[in-house]
């Protein structure tokens, strides 16, 4: 009697993640570190300076985190209400940040108490940063209006009222000290000047505005609101160069990496994109738990942090790369140890002994080696084969049609059986739904 040969297998090329540079460089950060604040986290800063600090406004506090701490080593707390939109000067030494009450708040990093307090709006400021001549301040505020103030004398240098409605978000220019950009739930991001009396250039985003960002050369501008991330040029009269809609809710928060080659954005869909800014494709995700309101990427790249609606500050770190020194100290085997016996050529007299391979079965082999076909098939009906490996029963169908015996297979079963087995034929109709026709 001849060898029963086992059922063959048909492989199928499974489709998996295509791995990139930037997948590989993306996940090499760290498990992520969870801290706990006391509200929602509406803005994260870094220090623009070593040894890059960073500053989380939630609630109607702002606590200063060091790179790997955990807990806040500085904390300032003396707001009425909430606090918003803390921001570092670019020397890492003042601080700025809005409130609910209106007023806009300068500490020194160094102090506790504030420096200055500017009172102008009526009503909360959800924007203040400051000039890239570090001596004046830019604010914008929910009573619609946009405010340039003084450092020194702590007094009002201009005011814009050009927005109809609330001023969320700005950022200002790295390269002209005397422009700063605002964007507004009036779908508009307009660009000022501070040596002019009203705005320069007016964009419709043509959604709420939730975040604007301006690349360091100057010349490119990216603002975030709905689903929409979209770049536009400067230069050109604020001609739209790319719409981007790749998440499915409210985008929140923009941010760019050290070398401006990468753009990041969150979103409360509770994930970060990052895209390519030469192409404007997505180069790599994040997944986070929770709605994100804001996100920062430290000045080496090293750390993200992402603040979240539940209060959760999520800080990813990357992981060190091996030195080569290190794997240098390491000892290798010789090379002798790996091409001994290659070359080697049997002899004659040799006498070769091989090791009989023993064939283990699968139990639907043997089954159908002892010819219970209903059985069989009944083997490769249970669940985990089915969803993992749908190909085993689909080979096992296609010898049971070889055999002739598939209809007998399928005889005498009950409702819940035939359901099964048609779901399972609807989801993989190509492979083996000839194979249940012709039975």
């Amino acid at each position: 009697m001849a060898a029963y040969k086992p059922v063959v297998v048909q492989a199928c090329p499974k489709l998996g993640e295509k791995i990139t540079q930037d997948t590989l460089y993306w996940r090499g950060y760290k498990t992520p570190v969870q801290i706990k604040e006391f509200g929602a986290v509406n803005k994260i800063d870094f220090c623009p300076v070593p040894p890059y600090n960073y500053a989380v406004t939630a609630s109607s506090r702002i606590h200063i985190y060091g790179r790997y701490s955990q807990e806040p080593i500085k904390t300032f707390s003396r707001f009425r209400d909430a606090a918003y939109c803390a921001s570092y000067r670019d020397d890492g030494r003042l601080l700025v940040a809005g409130s609910e009450d209106g007023s806009i708040s300068l500490f020194d990093v160094s102090g506790k108490a504030p420096l200055r307090q500017f009172e102008g709006h009526t009503k909360p400021v959800h924007l203040a940063g400051f000039l890239s001549d570090k001596y004046r301040i830019f604010s914008g505020g929910d009573d619609y209006s946009s405010n340039l103030w003084d450092i020194p004398s702590a007094t009002n240098i201009i005011s814009y009222s050009e927005h109809t409605d609330y001023v969320r978000c700005g950022c200002a220019s790295k390269v002209n000290a005397d422009v700063f950009i605002t964007g507004s739930y009036d779908h508009t991001v307009k660009l000022f000047d501070a040596r002019t009396k009203s705005s320069v250039l007016t964009i419709e985003h043509g959604h709420p505005v939730e975040s604007v960002l301006l690349f360091p050369s100057g010349g490119l501008l990216v603002s975030a609101g709905g689903r929409y991330v979209k770049v536009w040029d400067v230069l050109k009269g604020g001609q739209l160069l790319v719409s981007l809609k790749n998440h499915h809710k409210t985008v929140t928060c923009l941010c760019l990496n050290s070398s401006g080659q990468r753009l990041l954005s969150g979103s409360l869909d509770r994930h970060v994109k990052i895209y390519s800014t030469t192409s404007y494709k997505v180069v790599h995700s994040f997944n986070y738990a929770t709605s994100i309101l804001s996100l920062a990427l430290s000045p080496e790249d090293e750390t993200i942090v992402v603040g979240m609606t539940n209060g959760v500050l999520n800080v990813k770190h990357r992981k060190p790369e091996e030195k080569n020194e290190n794997s240098q100290k390491k000892r290798q085997p010789a090379y002798r140890t790996y091409v001994k016996g290659r070359t080697y050529m049997p002899k004659q007299e040799d006498f070769c002994v091989s090791k009989p391979v023993k064939h283990v079965l699968r139990k639907y082999d043997k089954l159908l080696r002892s010819f219970q076909s209903s059985k069989a098939l009944d083997a490769v009906m249970e669940p985990p084969i089915m969803l993992h490996t749908p190909e085993v029963t689909v080979a096992v169908m296609q010898e049971l049609h070889r055999r002739g015996t598939l209809r007998s297979a399928l005889a005498g079963r009950d409702e819940k059986q035939v359901n099964l087995l048609l779901t399972f034929v609807a989801r993989h109709l190509s492979a083996c739904g000839w194979a249940v026709s012709n039975s």
